[in-house]
């Protein structure tokens, strides 16, 4: 508990000392049992269908996410992407996301591919990870995006992988709200 406090605490330092608006809210719940989950939560100034086509369409990860993506949505489908300009999907650095299940414009259900790029100690547990997000229209037109990331177990290994989960994912979710409010 006292590690988990203060990685939420240094987490609001750097947020106070970029003197920057905290757009988007995470913290990590343990819920008394030996799994993290990691929730990210932000509104996003931006209609529910523009939201939804940034997160289930090619052209809208690869304008907000990575360079490379390639989406087939559908209850078994699949997010492709690679952070690499001059790689291609389906190479080694293409990370594969399974679409699990999906209620349009209100929940999508995703489970990563662990590969040789992921942490050793994560391969072993890759079938407890899941990314739970929900979107809820709000009364103004604006989006509320809600992240649950589950499956991280209660150890200082994935602590620590906390440290960088956090500020990266921050960071492509301020790509998000930039790439979908400049069109509002």
């Amino acid at each position: 508990m006292k590690k988990i406090l203060i990685l939420l605490f240094s987490v609001f330092l750097t947020s106070i000392a970029f003197g920057q608006e905290k757009r988007v809210v995470s913290k990590i719940d343990s819920t008394k049992t030996p799994e993290l989950v990691l929730i990210q939560e932000l509104i996003v100034k931006a209609p529910i269908d523009s939201v939804w086509n940034a997160y289930t369409t090619k052209k809208g990860w690869e304008n907000w996410a990575v360079p490379l993506a390639e989406v087939d949505l559908k209850v078994g489908g699949y997010i492709k992407t690679n952070y690499n300009k001059q790689g291609k999907i389906g190479d080694s650095t293409t990370i594969i996301t399974h679409i699990i299940n999906y209620v349009p414009k209100r929940l999508l259900t995703l489970q990563a591919e662990i590969t040789d790029n992921f942490p050793e100690f994560m391969k072993d547990d890759a079938k407890d990870f899941f990314n739970v997000i929900y979107f809820d229209e709000l009364e103004n037109g604006h989006t509320n995006i809600k992240s649950f990331g589950i499956g991280y177990k209660n150890n200082p290994k994935y602590l620590s992988l906390m440290n960088y989960f956090i500020p990266a994912n921050e960071k492509t979710l301020m790509n998000l709200i930039a790439y979908l409010e400049k069109k509002y």
